[in-house]
């Protein structure tokens, strides 16, 4: 865990609810960071940190992807650029990449989107065929699709309502092909993936936090080798350690 203030240089909204921010910090609290760990921001007038995953760090930048939910996300959206941030990295425990094979299959459900795109970047940059799945409810809700694209990944979109893309859940457009999968989103999608694909990978979950960093226990899952902490034995877990 690494604390130092960053310097916003880009606060942009991607869809009516979905922001990226582009932050500036020094090279110590960016480098090294996993994809699948998350931040932690401090923002003023609120008493909790708020923990967002991270989309992308290179060089002195962080890049966050959050949904306007809140009283916190609500103002960071309407932060301008120049505003400062303490902010804490180097959360959680990230994903495992040596265990992606050579046809890694990346899934990413709504907010549940931007890890997967450090990720992707990352497996790419090892030469792997990457196939990535994107779940949105509709049209309007759909992002991030060409920066995938752009990468050089086979991504398949899909909506609940059937706007864009193939209609239905991520499970209706799965590859038959994939060495081992990746995934974060809601835990209903989660759930439905540990039961759908026949061999193992990894989940990202979601849990209320307190502190962030494992001392308050507030984020705690049962998992099948008893109570794990989300912040800090997560957020990233294998399937098969998970009880649905």
């Amino acid at each position: 865990m690494k604390q130092t203030q960053f310097t916003i240089l880009r606060n942009e909204p991607l869809t009516a609810e979905v922001w990226r921010m582009t932050l500036e910090g020094d090279v110590a609290a960016v480098s090294g960071i996993r994809p699948g760990q998350f931040v932690e921001l401090q923002l003023p007038g609120l008493f909790l940190r708020r923990p967002i995953s991270v989309c992308d760090a290179y060089d002195r930048l962080l890049i966050i992807i959050y949904k306007v939910v809140g009283k916190g996300t609500a103002a960071m959206a309407a932060m301008q650029p120049g505003v400062q941030l303490d902010v804490l990295t180097h959360l959680g425990n990230g994903y495992d990449l040596s265990l992606a094979g050579d046809y890694p299959l990346l899934v990413g459900g709504g907010v549940g989107v931007p890890p997967m795109y450090m990720l992707a970047k990352q497996l790419r940059a090892q030469g792997k065929v990457v196939n990535v799945v994107l779940g949105f409810n509709t049209q309007a809700e759909v992002f991030c699709e060409e920066d995938f694209r752009a990468l050089g990944c086979e991504v398949s979109v899909t909506t609940v309502d059937g706007s864009y893309g193939t209609k239905g859940f991520v499970t209706n457009a799965l590859s038959t092909c994939s060495s081992y999968y990746y995934a974060c989103g809601p835990l209903p999608m989660l759930r439905a993936l540990a039961k759908t694909v026949s061999h193992d990978g990894e989940l990202s979950m979601e849990e209320r936090m307190g502190c962030g960093f494992g001392a308050c226990m507030g984020c705690s899952i049962q998992t099948t080798n008893g109570p794990k902490r989300v912040c800090k034995d997560g957020p990233v877990f294998k399937a098969s350690e998970l009880t649905f």
